[in-house]
């Protein structure tokens, strides 16, 4: 085991872990954080997406070890209040059914935006693709990430 300060959604966060614990686990188990969901533990479904620094990772696969003083942030640090662009197109096209993949859908997609503001359609395919949705709402998906880009630049 090993003593981890880690920074989470702007808050500092202690844990007492083994070194190879995935960060998914670390954040469900020990802190409480149970928006990013269990999917797959191979990083092929995306519904355990964060970010850490500007970027979207999979979570059950990053050893907590290896977070170090990066900014995590999950689908509770997004915004206070919900408020995000991503999230508010999201309730605006109705994206869910039943979201169980959203939280990873929506921080994926904010990670696009935040790094491409004004992705085409191609590039919103490429950063989506991965990021599993049994229910099949890619093309809502693809038009609410639209939608936040456009709210985004309007903001």
């Amino acid at each position: 085991m090993a003593i981890y300060n880690l920074n989470i959604n702007g808050r500092s966060a202690e844990v007492d872990v083994d070194p190879a614990t995935p960060l998914l686990w670390v954040l469900r188990d020990h802190l409480k954080l149970v928006g990013t969901k269990f999917g797959c533990g191979i990083s092929q479904c995306g519904a355990c997406t964060v970010h850490i620094g500007d970027g979207a990772v999979r979570s059950c696969q990053v050893p907590v070890s290896a977070v170090g003083s990066q900014e995590v942030t999950t689908i509770e640090g997004l915004s206070e209040h919900g408020d995000h662009p991503v999230q508010q197109a999201w309730l605006e096209v109705d994206v869910y059914q039943c979201g169980y993949c959203q939280a990873g859908q929506i921080m994926q997609a904010s990670a696009l935006l935040k790094n491409n503001p004004d992705p085409s359609d191609e590039e919103i395919q490429a950063a989506m693709n991965g990021n599993i949705c049994r229910c099949g709402t890619y093309t809502r998906i693809r038009k609410a990430i639209k939608l936040a880009a456009e709210k985004a630049q309007n903001a």
